[in-house]
C-alpha cells in the first residue's frame, strides 16, 4: 500500500482497532523509520489526545460509540470499526462534545448541590443566631427589677400553659407549653389588649414540635395594657384577632 492509502488508517492504528494485514504494514513502515508514517501516526495521536483530556469523573455509557456513530450518520463496516479517518474525526469530536457536556452537567449539578448545602448552612446559622438572641433577650428581661410575672393555663383541661413576664419599659416574654404547632399557613400572634381598647398586634411566633414556645416582644408596653393574648392567625399576621384566643393573661402592676 502507498502512503496515500495508509493515511486513512493512522487514526485506527493509534486507537488499536486496525486489523491485519494493514496493522502489520504500518508497523513495518515505522520499524524502517518511515518519515511519512511517523508523521501520520503523530498527527493521529494528537487527535486521540482530545479523548485523553476528558474529565476523569465522567464514564461514558458502554454503547456510546454506537449511539454517536448513528448520530453522525456513520455505520460500522463488517471488517473494521470505521471506514475513514474523517469518520473517526467526526466520531471523536462528537464523543468529546457529548462527554464534556456530561462533565459540565455534572459539575453544574455538584455546584448547585454545594450552593444548596451552603444556603442550608447559612439558614441554620441564622436560625441559631436568632435563637441565641432570643434567649439573651429573655434572660435580660427576667433579670430586670420591675419585671412582673403572670401565670396562665392552670385549669384541668390541659390548655396551653406557661408564664408571661412583663416589663413596661423593656417588653414582654412569653414562655408556653402544650401549644401545638399552628399548622400549614398559620402562625401564633401576640396581642396587647388595652383597657377599653382594641387588641394591638405585637408579633408572630411558632411553637416547636413538642408544643413549646419562647417569644420576646421587645419595646415599651403601654401603661393602659390590661391583658396579653395569643391567637392563631394567617402566617402573614392579622390586624385584629380572627380566632378565639388560646391564651389570655391579665396584667397588673
Amino acid at each position: 500500500m502507498n502512503h496515500e492509502e495508509l493515511h486513512d488508517l493512522y487514526p485506527l492504528y493509534t486507537l488499536g482497532v486496525l486489523e491485519e494485514p494493514e496493522r502489520a504494514e504500518i508497523e513495518q513502515h515505522l520499524g524502517n523509520a518511515c518519515p511519512e508514517c511517523r508523521a501520520g501516526v503523530k498527527g493521529a495521536l494528537r487527535l486521540n489526545a482530545l479523548l485523553a483530556t476528558l474529565p476523569e469523573t465522567v464514564d461514558p455509557p458502554g454503547r456510546l460509540r454506537q449511539r454517536i456513530l448513528a448520530s453522525v450518520g456513520v455505520e460500522p463496516a463488517a471488517s473494521r470499526f470505521w471506514k475513514s479517518a474523517w469518520a473517526l474525526a467526526a466520531v471523536a469530536l462528537a464523543m468529546v462534545l457529548f462527554v464534556v457536556a456530561m462533565g459540565n452537567r455534572r459539575r453544574d449539578d455538584e455546584l448547585a448541590d454545594a450552593s444548596r448545602q451552603l444556603a442550608l448552612a447559612r439558614l441554620d446559622v441564622q436560625r441559631s443566631s436568632a435563637e441565641v438572641r432570643q434567649v439573651r433577650a429573655a434572660l435580660t428581661l427576667l433579670n430586670l427589677p420591675n419585671t412582673r410575672e403572670v401565670v396562665f393555663g392552670t385549669g384541668p383541661a390541659q390548655p396551653p400553659r406557661g408564664r408571661i413576664f412583663v416589663n413596661r419599659q423593656k417588653g414582654v416574654l412569653l414562655m408556653a407549653s402544650n401549644l401545638p404547632p399552628a399548622g400549614g399557613g398559620k402562625t401564633y400572634q401576640l396581642w396587647l389588649i388595652p383597657k377599653g381598647g382594641s387588641p394591638v398586634p405585637s408579633g408572630l411566633f411558632q411553637s416547636d414540635a413538642l408544643g413549646n414556645a419562647l417569644f420576646v416582644r421587645a419595646g415599651q408596653v403601654d401603661a393602659n395594657t390590661a391583658a396579653i393574648a395569643v391567637s392563631v392567625e394567617p402566617e402573614a399576621g392579622s390586624t385584629a384577632p380572627t380566632t378565639k384566643p388560646l391564651i389570655v393573661a391579665a396584667v397588673s402592676d
